[in-house]
């Protein structure tokens, strides 16, 4: 592109033009700041200063100085209820809800803010309340979210289970694995009641939402089992090796038992070491120790345990290989291979917990829902150590 003489009058022009447009910005801007409290300033100062108390009386003194300032009260009242001031933040939200100037949006976000200050402070009632009246909003979505978690608090399964379909209906997410756990929680206070038929009904509603839910095919088979069905709960404990085979560990000891029940103890112990085989656990190999000292004899039980640490050595089956030892162990050596044991025990108390996935809390025994977090089928049925967890 050539120069042209006319360009030179344009600069000119659109110099003046973003002089202008500057002063007019410059201008704006003092004008807002002095309509602003004082007290605005101090509070701005005191936050760069990270004197968080003096900022927070100082933003409270601006509030009520100046009520329109809705985002300051948004800002303060999040505040409160993530430092644990709770009163305060719901005084704060509530305000704003209460405010009849407030259009919709900000009404809606002030009952949200206002519902979780509720459940921080444990009133699940009101907060239930709060966030059921955010239906159809842009908040519905993370109001449903927090009434399935207050739902699951109060034990209340059936309301549980109706928000995990709301969710899905609105998402388009799967919740089906928790939906089951949740019938399973059903039939846990129906057998609690006796009420063994309504049980079933609800474990069976489990398996139709999550077909792959091993905690539900478990209890059948515990309803089984206590009618003296050992064939029927057999047959389902079986199942969970199509469903997710690493849970078999969580039924060795009671296939072994429907087994002896039914007369067929060897048919039992050549299963369990059908799995083991395929499928190598700790707690497997146990209650195969244990069934095969009591069947063969302390040598039989050796042998198994030698060979599982051969092919998969650890120190939990270090320790089940020295207590082998000692069963069979001349008398002056046993003093010396009881020292040893007791070493490796100690060390190994570590390695032998569960280890929720989530969070990472351990635990001695198996929990479906972690006591720690609060998710569900989060922990893996193998010891700590055998998912390579150490610490």
């Amino acid at each position: 592109m050539e120069f042209e003489p006319w360009m030179l009058l344009v600069f000119p022009l659109f110099f003046g033009m973003g002089w202008l447009a500057a002063r007019l910005d410059i201008n704006e801007l003092l004008s807002e700041s002095s309509v602003l409290p004082h007290t605005y300033f101090q509070g701005l100062n005191f936050l760069l200063n990270e004197q968080q108390d003096e900022a927070i009386e100082a933003f409270i003194e601006v509030v009520k100085v100046d009520p329109q300032t809705v985002e300051l009260h948004f800002a303060l009242g999040s505040l409160f209820r993530r430092r644990g001031e709770v009163d305060r933040a719901i005084r704060m939200h509530l305000n704003l809800v209460e405010r009849g100037d407030l259009n919709a949006e900000k009404r809606q976000q002030a009952l949200f803010e206002l519902a979780q200050d509720y459940l921080k402070a444990g009133i699940l009632d009101r907060a239930e309340n709060s966030f059921a009246d955010l239906k159809s909003t842009r908040y519905e979505k993370e109001s449903l979210d927090f009434l399935l978690e207050i739902y699951q608090k109060e034990k209340d399964w059936l309301k549980a289970i109706d928000m995990t379909q709301r969710l899905t209906a609105l998402t388009g997410e799967s919740h089906s694995k928790e939906t089951a756990f949740f019938f399973c929680e059903l039939a846990v206070i129906e057998l609690a009641n006796k009420q063994v038929d309504s049980a079933t009904v609800h474990l069976e509603q489990a398996l139709a939402v999550d077909p792959s839910g091993v905690r539900a095919t478990i209890m059948l088979g515990d309803i089984e089992i206590s009618s003296g069905k050992q064939v029927q709960a057999i047959e389902l404990w079986k199942r969970i090796e199509l469903q997710d085979a690493q849970y078999l560990p969580l039924v060795a000891e009671r296939l072994l038992q429907a087994y002896r029940k039914n007369n067929n103890e060897h048919v039992g112990i050549t299963l369990l070491e059908s799995y083991l085989t395929k499928y190598p656990s700790l707690d497997l190999m146990n209650v195969l120790f244990n069934a095969i000292l009591q069947r063969d004899g302390a040598e039989a039980a050796y042998k198994l345990v030698r060979n599982e640490l051969k092919r998969n050595p650890t120190l939990l089956g270090l320790d089940k290989l020295l207590e082998a030892t000692l069963l069979d162990v001349k008398t002056e050596r046993r003093a010396d291979v009881e020292l040893v044991k007791n070493l490796v025990h100690q060390r190994t108390r570590a390695l032998s917990m569960y280890r929720c996935k989530r969070c990472g809390f351990k635990a001695h025994l198996f929990y479906w829902h972690c006591p720690a977090c609060n998710g569900w089928e989060t922990y893996s049925p193998r010891r700590t150590e055998e998912i390579g967890v150490t610490a």
